[in-house]
């Protein structure tokens, strides 16, 4: 009679103890970095959603899931930066006649940039 195990396909190995051992893959893990807001999402789930977070990790897609998010949030980071210098005309005129009045606006509008993208990726499920 085959055990549940063998009937879904999988296998075992005999030990030189004489206990049969199973034949366990682990999936290839994803590579992507999960970079800086991906960190911050772990943090988040952690103690905001332990279960969840326990979760991604029992079924082995943590890893793939803060990539994921780290990916969107860069993206709307970059876009929302983006926007903001074409609103607020921050341009490479000013940079070259005053830079230090550039790099506090540029400044201002990351960090505007930032507190959005924490909100509305970071910070949700």
């Amino acid at each position: 009679m085959k055990s549940l195990f063998e009937e879904l396909g999988g296998t075992y190995t005999l030990g030189k103890d004489g206990m049969y051992y199973p034949n366990l893959m682990i999936e290839e893990a994803d590579q992507r970095p999960i970079g800086k807001w991906g960190r911050v999402h772990r943090e988040y789930l952690k103690a905001q959603h332990p279960s969840l977070y326990q979760r991604l990790i029992l079924n082995g897609t943590l890893g793939r899931h803060l990539a994921d998010v780290n990916e969107r949030a860069m993206a709307m980071l970059e876009s929302l930066i983006t926007q903001m210098v074409k609103q607020e005309s921050v341009t490479e005129q000013l940079k070259a006649e005053q830079p230090m009045v550039w790099v506090g606006k540029m400044n201002n509008i990351r960090s505007r940039a930032e507190e959005i993208v924490r909100e509305e990726v970071i910070n949700t499920l």
